[in-house]
């Protein structure tokens, strides 16, 4: 198990964990509770530490400032991250959720096509839409790289 500031699966698979986020969001009636519940997931994120906080750990294509650092442990990937925007912060907790602490191959084999299918790229403006979606590349690509 990943000491923080890395995330832990807290589901068995990446595919579990994007049906209980189905259902975490489907408790809400409108997108600004849904809001709120994702800005509080981020609120949750392990402490990111500050020295990782520069242009070597920076995600490219985001319009907030977006950070992520990953470990390699066994066959597993772990990630840690961050933004300096409160919803873009839940949204990198979201994403960790789904594929940090899960092999190669499942974080391969994990569309990031959730984030339209849970409606949650189209609530966003298309910059924070766009942001979100080069987060999950920039993890997805982290695992194509050879261990």
């Amino acid at each position: 198990m990943m000491e923080a500031p890395f995330v832990n699966p807290t589901e068995e698979s990446a595919a579990e964990a994007i049906e209980a986020i189905r259902d975490e969001l489907e408790l809400f009636d409108d997108w600004m509770e849904r809001y709120q519940y994702i800005i509080e997931m981020g609120r949750k994120l392990p402490p990111f530490p500050t020295i990782w906080q520069n242009d070597a750990h920076r995600v490219p294509g985001c319009q907030s400032q977006v950070w992520l650092e990953e470990k390699t442990e066994g066959d597993r990937l772990y990630f840690a991250g961050l933004s300096d925007a409160a919803i873009v912060s839940g949204l990198v907790a979201l994403l960790l959720r789904v594929y940090s602490g899960r092999t190669r191959a499942e974080i391969a084999a994990t569309d990031p096509s959730f984030l339209r299918d849970l409606g949650l790229v189209q609530a966003l403006s298309t910059n924070r839409g766009n942001g979100v979606e080069a987060m999950a590349r920039a993890i997805r690509s982290a695992a194509a790289q050879p261990a």
